[in-house]
């Protein structure tokens, strides 16, 4: 069983292919033959060393993928050997051609959602419901601004969004991704590298400015973001890459709510919530995850490496 394995943290030339041991599941346990796996932000954190919470080392990285069930553990029954599920978690990393996981960790996937698709899933889905519905409450008539809308989590948002009924402003920085956010059927579409975006925000809420912002990069944004905030605004950090610096005055005059999140900190029944409103969208059509590139599993380097490039347009996967 081929597996990308850090024994050091550092760059991308710590992802090594190596040939491992096929798994043996124990009770409660699943293990799923992995036909495509999604690469997050935060598997390069991680990867890095500089993440709050690194792994042992030596690790397999990834919490995303998709495939099939060959192999259930004593007393599973959610799930039999040959179902298509999708992952949000595993306790074996999923950049591999196999992964153990817990029973709790795979779901369904229906028949037609594609591997690749349903390997975008977990964490961007995830982590847009949980920041949208979960943290930022929308309530009629308030105003979303998705801020770096044309990646996993961002686009995810969007679809979220748009199958509630919330109106959407969102950026993008490449004319491709910008004509890729229209396709979803986003009407105000900005372009975040214009000096003139943010005059169009305000100008779009008629003044008043977006009463949430979805922040991808807050060591760059999280002043802007303030400046075009509504009255009792809410502002939830779901990416940062550094420091920044910001007036508390401009979210004392807004009483504004500056929030962040990360999908690990959600409780228990928040994940069920999550999972459940996934299914569903998944079955009603309102969830279509979209696929930017697709790499070998050899090629988890570069996957790295195009993660962390500006200019995203959809999700990037590995294929085992």
């Amino acid at each position: 069983m081929k597996a990308i394995v850090v024994d050091d943290f550092g760059q991308e030339n710590v992802l090594k292919i190596k040939e491992l041991e096929p798994f043996s599941p124990g009770p409660g346990q699943v293990v799923v033959c992995i036909a495509a796996i999604g690469v997050n932000p935060v598997d390069t954190y991680i990867r890095s060393g500089m993440y709050a919470n690194k792994p042992s080392l030596p690790y397999t990285p990834g919490n995303d993928g998709a495939g099939i069930v060959i192999e259930l553990g004593k007393g599973v029954s959610s799930v039999k050997e040959g179902d298509r599920v999708f992952l949000t978690g595993s306790l074996s990393g999923t950049y591999a051609e196999e992964a153990l996981c817990a029973e709790n960790q795979i779901h369904p996937l229906p028949d037609h959602i594609s591997f690749e698709a349903g390997a975008c899933l977990g964490t961007p889905y995830s982590t847009a419901y949980r920041a949208l519905i979960q943290k930022a409450k929308p309530q009629p008539g308030e105003w979303l601004l998705v801020h770096g809308a044309t990646g996993g989590v961002g686009l995810a948002a969007v679809q979220i969004a748009n199958s509630i009924g919330v109106p959407v402003i969102a950026t993008g920085g490449t004319k491709e991704g910008r004509l890729l956010l229209r396709e979803q059927g986003v009407e105000f579409v900005l372009d975040h590298n214009s000096g003139a975006y943010l005059d169009s925000i305000l100008e779009i809420t008629k003044g008043a400015g977006a009463n949430i912002v979805l922040e991808m990069l807050a060591n760059v944004n999280l002043d802007k973001d303030l400046k075009i905030l509504s009255q009792k605004g809410r502002i939830v950090i779901i990416g940062n890459r550094g420091e920044i610096t910001i007036s508390p005055r401009d979210a004392m005059v807004k009483d504004a709510v500056i929030m962040g999140m990360m999908l690990k900190n959600a409780l228990p029944e928040e994940l069920n919530e999550i999972y459940d409103a996934l299914n569903q969208g998944l079955n009603d059509g309102a969830i279509k995850p979209i696929v930017g590139q697709t790499f070998s599993l050899d090629k988890a380097a570069t996957a790295h490496q195009m993660i962390m490039t500006p200019g995203a347009k959809g999700n990037i996967i590995l294929v085992s």
